[in-house]
């Protein structure tokens, strides 16, 4: 019995430190989205703060956040500022619907990938 929790102890250590590893990476993906688009990186990981930043990157008032504090609407506030990221590195909307639905996937292709920041999304449009 003692050799079956140390086996899963082990595993379960083994599963914190890929758990922790990701959660660093993601840390370092959504650091290089907010360098690419001329904020301080360090921004990325404030909470609250970061959706200001975010905010300011797509273009949209930062009254906004507040939007994000109601239940219901903030899935449709994320849905338009995924739509805005998308469109201020010059991705499609496609792009964007994985942002909405695969973000830990989408994050790291912006932040490490070639995609540019090209302004505001409100005003590209």
């Amino acid at each position: 019995m003692a050799m079956l929790f140390a086996a899963g102890s082990s595993a379960g250590g083994i599963l914190l430190l890929i758990y922790l590893a990701l959660i660093v990476f993601e840390i370092a993906a959504f650091w290089k989205v907010f360098v690419k688009a001329g904020q301080p990186g360090w921004a990325a990981i404030i909470p609250i703060y970061n959706y200001y930043i975010m905010l300011k990157i797509i273009g949209r008032p930062g009254w906004w956040l507040i939007l994000f504090l109601i239940p219901l609407v903030n899935f449709i506030m994320w849905i338009i500022v995924a739509l805005d990221i998308a469109k201020s590195f010059g991705k499609t909307s496609g792009f964007a619907v994985g942002l909405i639905f695969l973000y830990p996937i989408f994050i790291p292709i912006i932040g490490f990938g070639a995609a540019t920041y090209r302004g505001p999304a409100t005003a590209l449009t």
